[in-house]
């Protein structure tokens, strides 16, 4: 399936608006791979392989694993909707282990949401139920095919509301490595005085620090790099009920609120949007809306490649059976 969509967009700064085209390519997954309980939650490009991390919800009787697949059998998928790419499986080793040492600590394990890959080190971030007051980063390194994790790992409260309640799914829903630092974004990024976190890769907790980010509406649900001291995000509205109310945005602001709503009643909705990097910390600005019918999904992975993006939702999509989705959408620039 390939379709191209054209989305005009307004930069801020600019006086002239910029058209955006990208073509939408659907990557026709092994079924071992689209199957919906696998509910993907990161990509990464390294090396010559597309990396898909599963949330490994062990606690469902899940696998801990990783699946990969060849960035040139990719390369011919995207070229023949009839191709179907091959994959292996990565294994994680000592997740059920780390799992047990956070219950000890009162802490719900709930599933992983985000990784790095860096040579045969690997970092991934651990989503803990609502209840639970601190997520965890994790570190292991890579070997034949496997990854044993070591029993370091770092502990990091989670944002709370100004009177102290609990943010449902704040834990870190991002991350990567910048300038020899782990940089983690939480899910909610919502607050004044919004902030990211650097620290080191050792998971050293005396090298945590905070690092000024725009407040920014909605969930931030995966981040790639993109160019020198820019990256790109997924940013996604949920229209669901109960905890999910918290990624709403207040009444009086109009321009958000016409994203998410139509005829006063809240809608899904998802974009790219840019982050950029100062020595003020990060700003951000919209790159591109997915078109309608792609809305309804729950982009949860993003991975640069090539002159565009592969993205990949968790499981769920606008009508069941629900299975996992894997895009490549290839930018074009038209400048008017």
């Amino acid at each position: 399936m390939r379709l191209l969509f054209l989305t005009t967009i307004l930069l801020v700064c600019s006086a002239q608006a910029q058209t955006t085209s990208f073509d939408i390519h659907t990557i026709k997954l092994p079924e071992a791979i689209a199957y919906y309980d696998n509910q993907f939650s990161g990509l990464q490009v390294s090396g010559k392989k597309l990396y898909l991390l599963s949330e490994c919800r062990i606690q469902d009787k899940r696998e801990a694993v990783i699946y990969t697949i060849p960035l040139h059998e990719l390369d011919r998928a995207v070229k023949d909707t009839g191709y179907q790419p091959s994959f292996e499986k990565i294994m994680i080793y000592g997740l059920d282990t780390l799992a047990a040492i956070m219950k000890q600590a009162n802490q719900d394990y709930e599933g992983l949401e985000a990784f790095v890959i860096k040579d045969d080190m690997v970092y991934l971030s651990v989503e803990t139920n609502t209840p639970s007051p601190l997520a965890y980063i994790l570190k292991g390194r890579l070997k034949d095919n496997t990854i044993y994790l070591s029993t370091t790992f770092l502990p990091v409260a989670k944002p709370l509301q100004p009177d102290g309640s609990h943010i449902y799914n704040a834990s870190f829903e991002s991350m990567m490595l910048f300038r020899k630092k782990l940089m983690l974004f939480f899910e909610y990024n919502s607050f004044a005085g919004n902030f990211a976190y650097t620290t080191n890769p050792s998971l050293s907790t005396a090298a945590i620090d905070p690092m000024p980010m725009q407040e920014l509406p909605f969930r931030i649900t995966d981040i790639t790099p993109a160019g020198k001291n820019s990256f790109t995000a997924l940013n996604v509205f949920y229209k669901g009920e109960g905890g999910d109310t918290i990624y709403r945005v207040a009444g009086k602001d109009s321009i958000n609120n016409k994203l998410i709503k139509k005829n006063g009643v809240y809608e899904d909705y998802s974009r790219l949007i840019t982050l950029q990097y100062n020595k003020k910390g990060f700003t951000w600005k919209p790159l591109w809306e997915f078109p309608v019918e792609y809305r309804g999904y729950n982009w949860e992975g993003i991975a640069k490649y090539k002159n565009g993006y592969f993205v990949i939702n968790d499981k769920y999509t606008r009508r069941r059976p629900y299975r996992s989705t894997l895009l490549y959408i290839s930018q074009i620039d038209n400048k008017n």
